[in-house]
């Protein structure tokens, strides 16, 4: 074969080093979905190390001194608490936008995990980039390098692969574009999306390379709308015209792709009521007329109880987590069956379910013209209303007792602080939560007003996650208020992101709850006849138990050392006074209320399936085996085809 005529034309290159160049292919990452498009990442989060200064860190100053704004660096105290900051940010922005991290290797690198975990859990997107060891190995062995004698390529980062939807290291300069595109499909794909992990080797970092210009053009990357396959749609309609006794089941899925106009669109047209899980509450407001609250395990029991009889279930966006399903007991016909709406293949076939495999509001829409003309009869509705409005007044007389301050001592329940929370905060305000008690009672309880104004992260339920989860929301979100609820459990493990909000100018109001204790794990043992030992902060007595006097610590001095405002509150005035205070001020206040850990929220009447020890010389253990088992019992298979022959 012949020599070609001409040359090939030469590519034109740029030479940067591999940490120059990822921070300048970051930034010209955009999303776009209906038309509107955003940057990919708003920043990078990072804590500088011996790993990342001289490699992403030289690289994010270099952008800040020649491309200010391109890629902002924020400074974080917690290398976790910065993965939260991150996934709440995208979770507000509904998954178009997120930011990077940048850890140094070791410990920096292995904080992260946790944050990975909850990320990927969760489906929301957040871009790693932890430092590495040498690639080159030409020092050795290096501070905080791990040694295995079996394997000489496997560092710590490894640990990141089973928590991350894509994972790389980045050896040799070549392989970076193959990654980045990689990490961008996944970061952007709704049914995909997770932490994307790429490692960098601390001397490839500062390697310099000639990379193509068309490396660094801008790109936007289209996140579609699946459609439903017609035929899947004609078998869901025709389940969900046979049902008696529908109930919907709304998920997150409804919240990220904008389909809670559909969602209301159906169900006031078919009368269909509608329960939501912890993701999916705000997908209706509170008082809309098919409008049930929560589900599950910690639902309502207006939702439970038409739960237990549903003939038909339609989960739209939803994965059906443990707490949704009351581990499997809330549907109780013996015949139930499902219709499934997701993005997600894996969630689409669950509990043997009619799958329609496709966007939220494109299959809500398409299932109100397939099911134009039919509805539940006047009894369901009227059902509904019922249910519904015997609930809301349950939750009224928890958030107003007849006698105010109904705790031990006078001190206020934690019923009554959220319901002055609810009452105080604007409809577009953000009530953000994550572990212990208020979230199962935020989700009972929380009278949401708007779709974004409920974000309680409970696919991992990380302590911690509260006060950076918080910051993110407020970044996400700079007109709406941030209302941060946590308990002194959570608030002992990752206070220190208070100085992150303090430094960016972050504005958050912390709600903290002191109790002295684990309030939802202390019930929860008590349940299970473990007479909530351990779960209480109490010294050390002269027995050698932890049973003495409570602890001496001042959190609300703990925070004001961080550099917020502090308000405390004795009672309902001076807690709704703090409340408005805060919210009208322009700096992060964090308000203490002491609370009464044993007045619980009112019951949902449903389960969770917590083991119990099957032997045991404790009475109460056996007590509660027996409750146990007879709630085993009660747990369904789902495996009901949904299709008749």
């Amino acid at each position: 074969m012949s020599a070609p005529s001409h040359p090939p034309a030469r590519t034109e290159t740029v030479r940067l080093t591999v940490a120059q160049a990822v921070v300048k292919f970051l930034a010209q990452q955009h999303t776009e979905r209906d038309g509107q498009r955003q940057r990919l990442f708003a920043g990078c989060l990072g804590i500088f190390g011996h790993g990342n200064v001289a490699g992403l860190g030289q690289a994010l100053l270099q952008a800040e001194v020649d491309e200010p704004g391109a890629l902002p660096y924020v400074l974080g105290r917690n290398e976790q608490a910065m993965v939260h900051t991150a996934v709440a940010y995208a979770r507000a922005r509904d998954r178009l936008q997120t930011w990077a991290l940048s850890t140094s290797v070791g410990p920096g690198s292995t904080n992260m995990l946790t944050g990975a975990a909850l990320a990927t859990i969760n489906r929301l997107p957040v871009l790693l980039l932890p430092a590495d060891t040498f690639a080159t190995r030409s020092a050795g062995s290096l501070l905080q390098e791990l040694e295995l004698p079996a394997s000489g390529d496997v560092t710590v980062n490894d640990a990141f692969r089973p928590v991350s939807r894509y994972f790389d290291r980045i050896w040799r300069p070549e392989q970076l574009p193959g990654a980045l595109l990689g990490a961008m499909r996944v970061l952007t794909d709704p049914a995909e999306t997770g932490a994307v992990t790429l490692c960098f080797p601390q001397d490839v970092q500062a390697e310099a390379f000639d990379w193509p210009v068309e490396l660094f053009a801008e790109r936007t990357w289209h996140v579609g709308r699946p459609l439903p396959e017609r035929a899947a749609l004609q078998r869901a309609a025709e389940v969900i015209r046979s049902a008696r006794r529908p109930l919907i089941v709304a998920g997150g899925g409804v919240i990220y792709s904008h389909a809670t106009g559909a969602l209301d669109a159906l169900a006031t047209a078919t009368g269909v009521p509608v329960a939501q899980t912890q993701a999916g509450k705000g997908a209706l407001p509170f008082d809309h007329p098919q409008s049930v609250g929560a589900i599950g395990s910690t639902g309502t029991t207006a939702a439970n109880a038409l739960a237990r009889d549903a003939d038909v279930v339609i989960g739209i966006g939803t994965r059906y987590q443990d707490f949704t399903t009351a581990s499997r007991t809330a549907f109780s016909d013996p015949g139930v069956r499902f219709v499934n709406v997701n993005v997600a293949s894996p969630d689409v076939v669950k509990h043997a379910g009619v799958a329609v495999q496709a966007d939220a509001r494109e299959a809500l829409t398409a299932l109100g013209e397939a099911l134009a003309g039919w509805s539940v009869d006047d009894a369901h509705r009227a059902r509904t209303a019922e249910l519904a409005a015997a609930w809301e007044a349950t939750v009224e007389a928890a958030y107003h007792p007849p006698v105010p301050s109904a705790g031990e001592g006078g001190r206020l329940t934690q019923n009554e602080v959220i319901g002055l929370v609810n009452e105080v905060s604007a409809p577009r305000d953000v009530v953000v939560c994550a572990a212990g008690s208020m979230p199962g009672d935020l989700h009972k309880m929380w009278r949401v007003r708007d779709p974004k104004g409920y974000h309680v992260e409970y696919g991992y339920s990380c302590m911690g996650y509260e006060i950076p989860g918080g910051i993110g929301i407020r970044m996400a979100s700079p007109d709406r208020d941030v209302f941060v609820m946590i308990g002194d459990g959570s608030y002992l493990m990752m206070p220190t992101e208070l100085v992150t909000a303090v430094q960016e100018g972050v504005k958050i109001v912390v709600v903290l709850v002191q109790n002295h204790g684990f309030a939802s794990i202390g019930a929860l043992s008590e349940q299970l006849g473990s007479q909530r030992f351990g779960t209480r902060y109490r010294a050390r007595a002269a027995n050698g138990r932890l049973e003495g006097d409570v602890l001496p610590v001042d959190l609300a001095a703990n925070a004001a050392s961080l550099g917020v405002d502090v308000l405390t509150a004795q009672d309902g005035p001076s807690l709704e006074a703090a409340l408005r205070k805060a919210k009208a001020g322009d700096r992060s206040t964090v308000v203490h209320v002491e609370t009464d850990p044993l007045v619980d929220a009112p019951s949902s009447e449903s389960w969770w399936d917590v083991p119990v020890s099957e032997v045991s010389t404790l009475e109460s253990t056996r007590r509660a085996r027996g409750v146990y088992e007879q709630w085993k019992a009660r747990q369904h298979p789902y495996l009901t085809p949904s299709e008749r022959p």
